[in-house]
């Protein structure tokens, strides 16, 4: 009868162990997968913003496409020409590696020589009348605007990921990763606004 008892006994603390190792594995299999879920939140985030930053850069090339083919239509009428010419092959060369900081002074840049080649064109009405720089100052604005959607998404994404390096508990596996904080694209003021390009 005792040994019966303590066979029983053995048989009972052996399950209970077998309990006690399912659920340790349990609750250590939950935890991983919670981490991992975050680790690729996390990447997920990284890339919509690589990927974004991306796409502005395809579009600061597209604008600066633009501004060169306005530069040639309004040749003629713009002092230091060659110069100008050479500053935008110099911005489309950089825009490929650029980080968000280099982004947002090639934004700066390449606005800056596009305003001042739509103040050439609005001063002459020939140069307004003219079929070729109508149509790309309509491409200028589309390009504006594609760029103005991709900026505030970029902005958006970055917004996220930074959010969940900072909050607890990601920002522990933000550490854990080495996950660094993404720059936001910091545009002035004045370039909220889009580029007046109406011929009046």
């Amino acid at each position: 009868m005792n040994e019966f008892k303590s066979t029983r006994g053995l048989e009972v603390s052996v399950s209970s162990l077998q309990t006690v190792y399912l659920v340790v594995f349990g609750v250590v299999i939950a935890v991983v997968y919670f981490l991992v879920t975050i680790y690729n939140r996390l990447a997920k985030y990284r890339n919509a913003a690589d990927a974004n930053l991306g796409q502005i850069k395809v579009a600061l090339k597209k604008r600066l496409d633009m501004v060169e083919q306005l530069l040639g239509a309004v040749k003629g009428y713009v002092a230091h020409e060659r110069e100008v010419f050479e500053n935008i092959a110099k911005l489309r060369a950089g825009v490929s590696d650029a980080d968000p900081g280099n982004v947002d002074e090639i934004d700066r840049e390449s606005r800056s020589i596009m305003n001042n080649l739509l103040a050439v064109a609005e001063a002459y009405p020939d140069l307004k009348a003219s079929e070729n720089v109508r149509d790309l100052m309509g491409s200028i604005v589309d390009v504006e605007d594609e760029i103005a959607r991709h900026r505030y998404t970029y902005n958006n994404v970055v917004q996220e990921y930074n959010t969940m390096r900072e909050t607890i508990p990601s920002n522990f596996v933000a550490a854990a990763t080495g996950a660094e904080k993404l720059a936001y694209l910091e545009f002035e003021g004045d370039i909220e606004r889009r580029p007046d390009v109406s011929v009046k």
